[in-house]
């Protein structure tokens, strides 16, 4: 692990590399799993806030999920996540273009109709965050779907920490991330 102020960053996220492949996956991140995209408890209020200007950009069956369960929901772990289409695979949230899942809460950020992005969970995504009261872990996710952006990020040679830089800021701001290049500069 490497500290970089108080959060905890796993090897794997400086050493292997990886880029979203589309094109290859369809984001299919989206429609698989065990439960929703996991979620803070300020998230939750965020969700109910913007619903009614997300739910133009979603389907009829997310849009019947989220109003049958709420616009969140508590998984079987008793974790918050986003609500899911037939209890737990599909993302209500997901909208699809040209055959490719995308997120209907960032499409209506990209169209001007909401400030908030997507869920912080979903945009550090293979990096998965644990938080305890004092620090914060970070470890990279690994799931055979991902298999493609793997493949690309190795093409590219891009590391997945470099990979998720917006989402990293976001979460942790630039001064973190700057901190975080520095450490692993002077390491080298």
């Amino acid at each position: 692990m490497i500290e970089v102020g108080n959060v905890l960053v796993h090897e794997d996220i400086i050493n292997n590399d990886f880029v979203c492949n589309l094109s290859k996956c369809k984001g299919i991140c989206c429609i698989e799993g065990d439960a929703g995209a996991p979620l803070t408890e300020a998230e939750t209020k965020i969700l109910e806030e913007i619903y009614p200007k997300v739910k133009p950009y979603l389907t009829e069956a997310g849009i019947q999920a989220i109003e049958e369960q709420g616009t969140s929901v508590v998984d079987a772990d008793g974790d918050l996540t986003t609500t899911c289409v037939g209890g737990n695979k599909e993302c209500a949230y997901v909208t699809w273009e040209n055959g490719i899942t995308k997120c209907g809460i960032e499409k209506a950020y990209e169209m001007g109709d909401v400030q908030w992005k997507k869920p912080i969970s979903c945009h550090l995504y293979p990096i998965r965050a644990t938080h305890y009261p004092e620090f914060d872990v970070l470890h990279y996710d690994r799931w055979y779907i991902c298999k493609d952006a793997c493949s690309f990020g190795q093409e590219l040679k891009i590391p997945v920490y470099k990979f998720l830089k917006d989402p990293l800021i976001r979460e942790y701001g630039e001064e973190w991330y700057a901190q975080l290049e520095n450490t692993l500069a002077s390491q080298a």
